[in-house]
């Protein structure tokens, strides 16, 4: 029987283990979609406690325990961190075989060196000890960042967000970039007219445009779009349920935005129209500056109107959709594509009965300018687990080139979730050592070991050429 996670954790063969200890583990980590706030980075700021580290804004950990019985006021609302904390220790015993009870003891062994299971009768000891080691400059932010071994982080930001953080943590010479991510969502959510509104106001102050007119709202978000590329920002980033890929003309677009803008509510074919419109635009002045686009595709957002009513977004409410996406989504990517302005693109997906529709959608756009320009991303959200992983890259290894692939990223709010890269390279160490060991690859160490390098780290490097 082997221990619980020891130095061979998920690398269940000889060749799996030798991949991963020679290869993967020395790897540094190319974090290229996260939710980091950059202005703790900027201000290298030093956690309390691990209730503020840990638990604040992980929708994952609250999820599991109102699960378990425990009460909003414990998740989201203003008890105690030491409570917090309790229950998540509570809650954590109950977690066998979710990925949060590894994730858990990975980032206690990771980073805290602890190997102690985290329960209710270990709780106080755990939250002491990690408190104390908190409470030191070795733990701040960016003392983190670089206990990681991290390379690049690339936040999510909004066009009208000013960068001052972005800009502070470069000028503070930190060797680790921390660069913007453009997410550009807000501009297409024309089905909430005054809220929407309201974000084109902004939108107008942030870019110092006048926005009386469709064409005037491209270029506030044209000179939104070169402040970020002046600032480092070589990616964008949009949730969609689906791909948005309907016909219409210019004039309807004018007529559409003069309607919405004087408050008045759309119908779902404008709403439709509007949306397929700016993902082509924003999609043309990706490709004009040379960005790479990631489409995360098909969550139901918000699903508890109680839940939603009471805590707001981002608080565990939301789950797997069932969109269609082929069609639209090969219209979408066509349209650029036709007029050679489909700049590289990655999708994700969030419903693995989709994986070989997005396998096989990327294989149709390559065009030989880069290796993988279309890329099949990672397993996402509830699929960045064991499972999610190696379905995504099974399907992407019989229908495309695993051995291309970008790897893994974070997509999370927390310092100390390094450690799903360290998950993801177990996985991907454990498929190829297990292939190796059933005689379907060849056991060509310096094939397969340079192939792991490049997954966890070179692929992405290369891909997205930072300047």
């Amino acid at each position: 029987m082997k221990k619980f996670m020891d130095e061979n954790f998920l690398l269940q063969t000889e060749t799996a283990q030798k991949l991963y200890h020679e290869h993967a583990a020395k790897m540094p980590i190319f974090d290229y979609h996260c939710h980091l706030s950059p202005k703790e980075v900027a201000e290298d700021k030093q956690f309390e406690n691990m209730a503020q580290i840990w638990l604040a804004g992980d929708h994952y950990k609250w999820r599991a325990m109102r699960t378990n019985g425990v009460e909003e006021n414990y998740c989201t609302g203003d008890a105690s961190d030491w409570d917090k904390f309790q229950k998540w220790a509570e809650t954590v015993p109950q977690a066998i075989r979710n990925p949060l009870y590894h994730w858990t003891h990975l980032e206690l062994k990771k980073f805290f060196g602890i190997e102690k299971l985290l329960s209710p009768e270990t709780a106080e000891e755990i939250w002491e000890e990690c408190n104390a080691k908190l409470n030191t400059p070795e733990y701040s932010c960016r003392n983190i960042i670089r206990m990681a071994n991290v390379h690049t982080i690339c936040t999510t930001d909004d066009p009208i967000d000013s960068l001052e953080y972005h800009q502070a943590i470069k000028a503070d010479g930190f060797e680790v970039n921390v660069l913007p991510a453009w997410r550009p969502d807000k501009a297409t959510m024309v089905d909430r007219v005054e809220l929407w509104n309201e974000y084109v106001d902004q939108l107008a102050d942030a870019a110092n445009v006048e926005i009386d007119s469709f064409d005037a709202f491209l270029v506030a978000i044209e000179k939104r779009h070169q402040f970020f590329h002046d600032n480092g920002c070589r990616l964008s980033d949009h949730g969609l349920e689906t791909a948005y890929a309907e016909d219409y003309t210019i004039a309807e677009i004018n007529l559409i935005f003069d309607k919405v803008r004087s408050g008045l509510e759309l119908s779902e074919p404008e709403i439709l129209k509007f949306r397929s419109c700016m993902l082509y635009e924003f999609g043309v002045m990706d490709h004009a500056k040379g960005w790479t686009q990631q489409f995360h595709f098909g969550v139901i957002r918000n699903n508890s109107t109680r839940l939603f009513n009471q805590v707001g977004v981002d608080a565990g409410f939301d789950s797997i959709g069932d969109f269609p996406i082929a069609q639209p989504l090969a219209k979408m990517l066509d349209r650029l594509d036709s007029n050679n302005q489909l700049a590289q693109t990655i999708l994700y997906n969030i419903n693995p009965s989709d994986n070989e529709i997005y396998a096989t959608m990327t294989g149709n756009f390559q065009d030989g300018s880069v290796a993988a320009k279309m890329q099949f991303g990672s397993g996402w959200w509830f699929l960045d687990q064991k499972d999610g992983m190696e379905k995504q890259m099974n399907a992407l290894s019989n229908l495309g080139l695993l051995s291309r692939f970008v790897g893994m990223l974070t997509d999370s709010r927390s310092f100390l979730s390094y450690t799903r890269h360290e998950y993801f390279r177990r996985t991907l160490c454990n498929l190829l050592g297990n292939d190796v060991e059933n005689g379907e690859i060849p056991n060509d160490m310096e094939l397969l070991g340079q192939m792991v390098e490049n997954i966890c780290f070179y692929n992405a490097k290369e891909y997205f050429n930072f300047k």
